[in-house]
């Protein structure tokens, strides 16, 4: 199961070298963070769902999986009872909640690198 996000990128000047890795990074740790908050809300009975959680980023495209035959159930299915604090829905609704601060992570070695 893999939950999508898209943004438009407008940063003509940056695309090649090191604007470029900055900005991947940034979106490593945008996805990173996201992934910590979705593993807070992840159902959970063995820990297997949340330890299947990966992130994954090739050049400005990234992702945040989890990889199990009931990902999906689990994510869609709002009927199911879970632990407290854990939850359908724990990918899309980080994803949602935490857009502002991944924009920030994905923004702070740009930003940097831009003013220097």
């Amino acid at each position: 199961m893999t939950q999508y996000s898209r943004m438009s990128w407008q940063g003509g000047r940056l695309w090649g070298g090191r604007g470029q890795r900055l900005a991947s990074d940034g979106l490593r740790r945008a996805l990173e963070h996201t992934l910590s908050v979705s593993n807070q809300q992840v159902p959970l009975e063995e820990g297997t769902l949340e330890r299947s959680g990966r992130v994954d980023v090739d050049g400005l495209e990234g992702s945040i999986s989890y990889d199990t035959v009931y990902a999906v159930r689990q994510h869609e299915e709002l009927t199911w009872r879970h632990l407290p604090g854990r939850k359908a829905k724990y990918l899309e609704d980080p994803m949602a909640s935490e857009r502002a601060v991944m924009l920030r992570l994905m923004a702070v070695g740009l930003r940097r690198w831009l003013r220097g």
